[in-house]
């Protein structure tokens, strides 16, 4: 890729033909078994090198190549890792990589796998988390081993990302409202901050923090009087422009007033609200920092502000029996959410998937209705756009009213936002039950705000969560389930091509022409991008190894290396 564009993908909108390298004494050669696509590669093909993981480089001159979710074999090791890697060996990669905190993702800094083999080096096999490949031990296919790592930014969503108690070394924010007589108490965590800054913060609090300040010997910062307007000037002020690690609302009134508040809050920061009445209107709060910068709102009723901290009351798996709602259901990650949950065991027991794409919606149920019925699970689809439900007579009907319907008043209890827009997470925001928790999972970008019912969080227990990415550890945990039969990767394989088809399937995933995955064989010359349900005219061999439904299976990759894989 020599710059933003499609048109920059390639040369002529073709492959290019490079020397193979033997690999230094540091280096493995791998070949690329298979390469999903992902829609996060569409963003750095609209900004080219101004991508916040290509750190202005000028593509130009330093190309890279697109292609994060990829299976791999060994060809050659070298001589310093021989101890570690052998020729055949397969092996899985978790792209997320760092070094020395720095990330340097393949497929973005390090060039990625649309490459039939490419030499692999210390920038993978050495850095902050050690190597980032994951060898293979199992029996499972390249095209179900390249969508481990998408699965694994999936299960990601439901393992716990946010910061749980305050920041060790820390500096924490105290807000109090003036007037404000509720005996409150901290009964752990208060001796985390290295600085405690309070505003208006009542005299029994403000006594113990002080005491507690004295006795570890931290700084305490007196800000009292603050209006909104004035809250912004203390992050450059005594943060350094960081933001604070950990904020603290009590009994607050004014929506404005915790809006700006948000606003000062630091990477991973939390921000616990504590008390028992309800705002005045809906805060605008940032939902890119939540999906990007794991931001964390907590609440509780009170008087203990310790109560809001900690697993207990801050869950991040699916509520087993409960409702889930996927909204953009329909789409290639969406589908996994919906899979995800109605594979999960015990899971929710009602399953709400909407998308406004209607070919989407039809694929989505023709795939997952038998699924459902197979886990004894309730799946009804809908369609915001169109006001119709599967199994019902279409009628217009919005999405909240919707939600109600199915579920009696109560709203769901898990809520799964796959759309990257602010008004589709504010709208999906109102369906929430109480207890209820909010999955930012599509990227949105860091200063977008949406109106999100924080009292909610104090007097609810509601949950805003979002995760961007995943760890070796989540890709681990899918390659488990995947070998022990509890997932079904190749239920997300929608198209599949050879090395020349790369660029038709970029177009194809921008341009949502299938609902699912796109795998790339690079090893496979000629084959031109098929959707499953076509392979029963290009390739009638290959179409006979499907499973019901046109599933992708193990077979079916079988067929298709034996007719088609260059030797």
């Amino acid at each position: 890729m020599y710059g933003p564009g499609v048109e920059n993908i390639g040369r002529n909108g073709k492959p290019e033909s490079f020397p193979v390298l033997e690999p230094n004494a540091e280096q493995l050669l791998v070949r690329v078994d298979a390469a999903g696509l992902c829609f996060s590669d569409v963003k750095v093909i609209q900004q080219g090198g101004k991508h916040p993981k290509l750190y202005n480089r000028n593509l130009a001159t330093q190309p890279t190549r697109l292609g994060h979710e990829v299976a791999l074999t060994v060809m050659k090791v070298g001589k310093k890792l021989q101890d570690q890697f052998r020729p055949g060996q397969r092996l899985a990669l978790q792209p997320d990589i760092y070094e020395r905190g720095k990330s340097t993702a393949y497929g973005y800094t390090i060039p990625g796998g649309l490459i039939q083999f490419h030499l692999m080096g210390p920038e993978v096999l050495q850095g902050d988390d050690g190597s980032y490949v994951l060898p293979l031990e199992g029996d499972l296919g390249y095209a179900e081993t390249a969508l481990m790592e998408p699965w694994a930014c999936v299960e990601a969503a439901y393992s716990q990302r946010r910061r749980l108690a305050p920041k060790s070394g820390g500096v924490m924010w105290i807000v109090g409202r003036p007037g404000d007589s509720t005996e409150y108490k901290f009964s752990c965590g208060l001796d985390a901050p290295a600085t405690i800054v309070t505003t208006d913060v009542p005299p029994s609090l403000f006594a113990l923090v002080k005491r507690e300040a004295t006795v570890r010997g931290a700084t305490l910062v007196v800000r009292d009087g603050l209006t909104p307007e004035g809250y912004r000037a203390l992050r450059s002020e005594l943060t350094a422009g960081i933001g604070f690690d950990d904020i603290v609302l009590l009994d607050p009134r004014s929506a404005q007033a915790v809006s700006e508040a948000a606003k000062l809050l630091a990477r991973r920061g939390t921000f616990n609200l504590v008390g028992r009445t309800p705002l005045d209107s809906h805060p605008l709060i940032d939902v890119g920092r939540i999906h990007y910068d794991c931001t964390a709102y907590f609440g509780h009723p009170g008087p203990d502000i310790a109560a809001a901290y900690g697993q207990a009351r801050n869950r991040c798996e699916l509520r087993a029996g409960g409702t889930a709602l996927f909204v953009g259901a329909g789409g290639p990650m969406g589908r996994m959410h919906v899979q995800r949950a109605i594979e999960l065991s015990p899971g929710p027991a009602l399953i709400l998937a909407t998308d406004i794409n209607a070919m989407r919606l039809a694929a989505l149920v023709a795939r997952f209705d038998p699924l459902a019925a197979l886990h004894r699970k309730r799946f009804v689809a809908f369609n915001p756009s169109a006001g119709s439900r599967h199994r019902y007579a279409d009628e217009t009907e919005s999405l909240r009213a919707f939600v109600t319907r199915e579920t009696d008043n109560r709203g769901a209890d898990d809520v799964v936002v796959c759309v990257p827009s602010a008004e589709v997470m504010a709208e999906a925001a109102q369906t929430m039950a109480p207890n209820g928790m909010l999955v930012l999972f599509a990227g949105i970008p860091n200063g977008t705000f949406a109106p999100l019912n924080l009292s909610a969080v104090s007097l609810h227990n509601a949950q805003f969560t979002g995760t961007s990415g995943s760890t070796l550890a989540d890709q681990l945990a899918v390659i488990r389930k995947a070998l022990a039969g509890e997932l079904s990767p190749n239920q997300s394989v929608a198209a599949v091509g050879g090395m020349e088809a790369a660029l038709d399937g970029i177009r194809a995933m921008m341009e949502g022409r299938y609902p699912g995955k796109v795998v790339i064989f690079p090893q496979i010359s000629g084959l031109p991008l098929t959707g499953l349900a076509d392979l029963k005219t290009v390739v009638p061999d290959v179409a006979a190894c499907l499973g019901p439904g046109d599933v992708w299976t193990r077979g079916a990759e079988a067929a298709l290396i034996e007719l088609w894989w260059e030797r």
